[in-house]
């Protein structure tokens, strides 16, 4: 999935290049070709597709060449992730009608594959014997506001378990709460399930997600099927893959990981991941000269220098036409900055 803007982001990340197209880590690789890097260690490279916004079809290209034009699906309109699965479910039915898949975000930090690629591994065999929807659940080190969280339930199996409740975005006290307990884990965002199961299930819980995208089957992997999309994709319900189907069916499970995953979601989660001078400042990209300064993040173009005095625990970010500063742990309210700036001066900020 590669159609996200990342407005957190934001002045970093833009609606014209979002943040799974940019090299955070000055290797050389955007985050959306380091997860291709990934994938294709277990998968063939000719299996794997992306789906992203029709404004994004150059940047997959020239991103990420060795993929075929027909293994990138491009919505016509921005729908969430529940819209954005079922067509890649449809689609992957006609070329393979059981084949087992892995969802993976395009915009997510694997620290050590080899876990994770194992882990991967594990669990589309769990889903290809059976008709439940796996998750991927993550070890909390902190009460961290901006996931949703899984509540594990009775193990079945090798690091499988059932699951018992999602919560969406919890409140700081109740995070808390979840992170004592030890039953609550970081809900990734990365899925497995066979075809048929993820179809089914989404056909019995989003009818009128089903309605649109279902109707015709034998569009898919076809010259009809682009058409077919651009007619109907864009009358899907805005719905989220967790809420429209993880949180309501009933056989939905979870294998937990510790392999330093990040969702890279906000500046906070950059920071946490950064190498720190003695003072807990990061700088990425740029050059600093920093005075009294603790625990802040600084993101300038490559070949400039920031050079700051008396400041702690803020965000420093320029890229283009705009230059950001904010407190570190109000970085919530960027995407208010954004959509004050597009709404007061248009999309040249944005």
């Amino acid at each position: 999935m590669g159609g996200g803007i990342g407005s957190r982001f934001w002045p970093f990340s833009r609606k014209s290049l979002p943040k799974q197209f940019l090299d955070f880590f000055g290797t050389g690789r955007s985050l959306l070709q380091m997860t291709l890097d990934r994938f294709k260690k277990i998968i063939p490279t000719e299996n794997i597709l992306i789906v992203t916004n029709a404004m994004y079809a150059d940047l997959v290209k020239e991103q990420l060449p060795e993929l075929k034009e027909e293994q990138i699906l491009l919505e016509p309109a921005r729908r969430n992730t529940a819209p954005c699965i079922a067509w890649a479910s449809y689609h992957i039915k006609a070329c393979n009608p059981n084949a087992n898949i892995v969802v993976a975000p395009s915009d997510h930090l694997i620290l050590n594959e080899e876990e994770f690629l194992d882990t991967v591994k594990k669990g589309l065999d769990f889903v290809a014997q059976s008709d439940n929807l796996l998750t991927l659940g993550i070890k909390p080190n902190r009460p961290e506001t901006g996931y949703g969280y899984i509540q594990i339930d009775e193990p079945m199996g090798d690091n499988f378990y059932k699951v018992k409740t999602f919560t969406e975005k919890p409140e700081l006290e109740l995070a808390k709460v979840f992170l004592e307990s030890g039953e609550f884990y970081w809900n990734s965002g990365l899925f497995m399930w066979n075809v048929n199961s993820i179809i089914n299930t989404g056909e019995r819980l989003l009818p009128e997600l089903a309605a649109k995208l279902g109707s015709s089957p034998e569009v898919y992997a076809t010259e009809n099927e682009k058409a077919f999309i651009e007619e109907n994709f864009p009358a899907c319900p805005n719905v989220s893959i967790d809420i429209g189907v993880m949180e309501k069916a009933g056989n939905v499970f979870v294998s937990l990981g510790d392999f330093g995953w990040s969702d890279l979601g906000t500046w906070g989660s950059l920071y946490d991941l950064s190498e720190k001078d003695t003072s807990g400042n990061v700088t990425l990209k740029c050059h600093s000269q920093l005075y009294n300064c603790k625990n802040n993040i600084v993101v300038l173009p490559k070949g400039k220098l920031a050079v700051i005095d008396g400041l702690e625990g803020y965000l420093i970010a320029e890229s283009n036409n705009v230059l950001l500063i904010c407190r570190k742990d109000e970085e919530h309210a960027i995407r208010k900055y954004v959509n004050d700036a597009q709404m007061q001066l248009g999309d040249e900020f944005i």
